[in-house]
């Protein structure tokens, strides 16, 4: 579990606390409490003529184009700036596929949104985390790096 030495709003020295359910830190001037919340990742799955889009990250594997929202950002318009800014595409949002966990990083918990969309407009191209993009048979995939894309293509071929 990742600690704090101080508190970031008052800068007393943080102490442990037990609040009847987890051992959590706590400013003993200010009340602040850390609590240690996963993160938000959208990520978009784009099918055409039974093809699905990847990326292959420029840390190395392939996955469904994904991202975290940002700060005062809704998590569909996180997920349509995720998916331009990898794919240089934009899409139309067609609802929620899925929701996982993803525990596959023991340092950082994030909560995932897959959304199924349809092209609208833009030119396929790599950018952002992505080196390389492709549409590739469901039945004929790179290596997916997330666990959890692996759930989302089996739900997909089902």
């Amino acid at each position: 579990m990742s600690t704090f030495t101080y508190c970031p709003h008052c800068a007393t020295p943080l102490q442990f606390w037990h609040d009847g359910e987890l051992r959590r830190q706590r400013c003993p001037s200010c009340g602040w409490i850390h609590y240690r919340n996963p993160t938000v990742g959208v990520a978009v799955i784009l099918l055409e003529a039974h093809r699905l889009l990847l990326g292959e990250r420029r840390s190395g594997g392939w996955c469904i184009p994904c991202g975290h929202v940002e700060w005062d950002e809704s998590i569909e318009q996180a997920a349509l700036r995720e998916f331009e800014e990898e794919t240089g595409l934009q899409v139309s949002l067609q609802g929620v596929f899925v929701v996982h966990s993803n525990f596959h990083n023991p340092r950082q918990h994030t909560v995932g949104v897959w959304y199924r969309a349809r092209r609208t407009g833009g030119t396929l191209r790599a950018g952002g985390d992505l080196r390389n993009v492709a549409f590739f048979s469901l039945e004929n995939l790179p290596t997916l790096v997330f666990p959890t894309d692996q759930k989302v293509v089996a739900a997909l071929r089902s």
